[in-house]
């Protein structure tokens, strides 16, 4: 089987029926979405509309907790904090 005959499927529920929209956007707009869902390893523009707004009706992380998690990032550096999870682990369950 050469490269390009190789696929990946997505196992969908025989019940699951996904609607179609048409969407027009201006073309600066649809270049850039073009070129961010490349760099960013979308399969098609498509998918990254479809992962956008899934982000924004379904956030699995608010503004706050990113910006914490920058902030404990930036400390972490800073003070050389890093180490394996099982030392993580074994030192939160010390407290």
């Amino acid at each position: 089987m050469s490269e390009s005959e190789k696929y990946k499927y997505q196992m969908v529920s025989i019940g699951m029926v996904n609607k179609q929209i048409n969407l027009r956007l201006p073309e600066n707009l649809l270049n850039s979405a073009l070129r961010y869902s490349r760099k960013h390893g979308f399969a098609s523009i498509q998918d990254f509309i479809k992962e956008t707004i899934r982000e924004k009706l379904n956030p699995e992380i608010s503004k706050g907790e990113i910006l914490l998690v920058k902030k404990l990032i930036e400390v972490s550096e800073k003070n050389n904090l890093y180490g394996t999870e099982k030392e993580l682990f074994a030192a939160l369950n010390k407290k």
